[in-house]
């Protein structure tokens, strides 16, 4: 399968680009927030990625939660889409990106919580009052986005 941004990167280094993708709140039926830890920042994180050429927002959604959790969403619904300087992130490795997001949550997902893709360390689902502390900087903006659009609706 192609990767779009690695191919960018070969072409202009670790300068910052606007990384589309798509980040997915996945609940289980205890109304339980599925986190991973990742492998390269070695904090808790939503199950999420970066759109490859052609895919929509959905698609890219579904595809980056089945290859880093191994679940398949029975239905996504749309949250918000997310952008801004404060979504400037710098991964470990050097390279910068200023995020566009959308968001997706999800409830009781298909299929079995599976780590293959090398870019989890765990997954496991958290109660949303008990969330690990060192949550990822992204995902800390996704969360708190989610929860406040949630507020306002009730």
């Amino acid at each position: 399968m192609a990767n779009y941004l690695a191919d960018l990167r070969k072409e202009i280094g670790s300068r910052p680009v606007i990384m589309v993708g798509a980040g997915v709140l996945v609940f289980n039926s205890s109304n339980e927030l599925l986190l991973q830890l990742r492998s390269d920042s070695e904090d808790w994180g939503l199950p999420g990625g970066a759109m490859e050429l052609g895919e929509s927002f959905e698609q890219t959604a579904k595809r980056e939660l089945f290859e880093e959790t191994g679940l398949t969403p029975r239905l996504l619904k749309f949250v918000q889409l997310l952008s801004g300087e404060h979504l400037y992130y710098e991964y470990p490795n050097g390279d910068e990106v200023y995020n566009v997001i959308a968001l997706y949550e999800t409830a009781e997902p298909e299929g079995e919580l599976v780590m293959d893709d090398g870019e989890s360390m765990n997954l496991k689902y958290f109660p949303l009052d008990h969330l690990p502390i060192n949550l990822h900087k992204i995902t800390q903006i996704m969360l708190a986005a989610f929860l406040d659009q949630k507020n306002n609706q009730d």
